[in-house]
């Protein structure tokens, strides 16, 4: 978890408050049928590894990974994240280095078979320029013929007409949550309204974030050397087409000239 304008929380977006409850937020991402195909996925290109997870988090993918054999590292912004990742069954082995995955750096460079960043994570970054540092980061840890995968939405705008900038994911008697949209920054932000039921009291969380396609993407990968290998409709190898609301795709570090 990182962010591209970090706030005062020296744990970014992810202090104690959002990292006590994420897991149970998040539930659904937890579950064997959302979780096992991504799992799988990043097995299948990693081999013996290592890996390298930006945005590591409490270890949703990592821990897994790791049963599986494969040597896991990782980069989070938040302290409080990890020491949840930490504290889980297995986590005590998983190193995990503190800072912003834009730009931290983990062993001397050029090790690793797999990079990744999962769960619309790259959009975390908050700025262009930290985009494309991202991906010569990913590119400067991995080894020749490794490859970085990075999972993340598709920019929802054609569920926005003209004139509106916000579009609700969630309503529910307690919880609301919408996306804000700018169109000329690609700045957006998730918010979310919570009222416990029983005292009337209510919370408020956002999160700002930047949207960006497939195509941009794409150019970030080749300004950092990498090319483009796969790109998916999910996990599952689903076909990636215009009616798809996110994609899982493959940039190789090419293995010579």
């Amino acid at each position: 978890m990182v962010n591209g304008d970090a706030p005062r929380d020296p744990d970014g977006y992810f202090p104690e408050r959002i990292a006590a409850d994420y897991d149970r937020s998040s539930a659904r991402m937890f579950t064997p049928e959302v979780l096992d195909p991504s799992v799988d996925f990043l097995h299948r290109l990693a081999g013996d590894g290592p890996a390298l997870e930006f945005g590591i988090g409490t270890g949703r993918i990592a821990l897994p990974l790791a049963a599986r054999g494969v040597d896991v590292r990782g980069i989070d912004l938040s302290e409080a994240m990890v020491a949840r990742l930490h504290a889980k069954p297995g986590g005590d082995q998983v190193p995990v280095s503190i800072g912003d995955f834009a730009t931290t750096t983990v062993g001397a460079g050029g090790e690793f078979a797999l990079a990744y960043l999962v769960f619309n994570t790259v959009m975390n970054l908050t700025s262009q320029d930290a985009q494309v540092d991202c991906f010569r980061n990913a590119a400067a840890h991995l080894a020749p013929g490794g490859r970085f995968v990075v999972e993340t939405m598709v920019p929802d705008l054609r569920r926005l007409p003209h004139g509106q900038e916000a579009v609700p994911f969630h309503v529910s008697d307690t919880r609301w949550a919408f996306d804000r949209y700018d169109v000329v920054t690609q700045a957006m932000s998730s918010n979310y309204v919570e009222v416990d039921p029983e005292t009337g009291q209510g919370s408020y969380w956002t999160i700002p974030f930047r949207y960006v396609w497939p195509a941009e993407l794409d150019l970030m990968a080749r300004l950092a050397g990498l090319r483009l290998r796969e790109r998916w409709g999910g996990w599952e190898r689903e076909p990636f087409t215009g009616e798809s609301g996110q994609h899982v795709s493959v940039w190789e570090k090419p293995a010579g000239p």
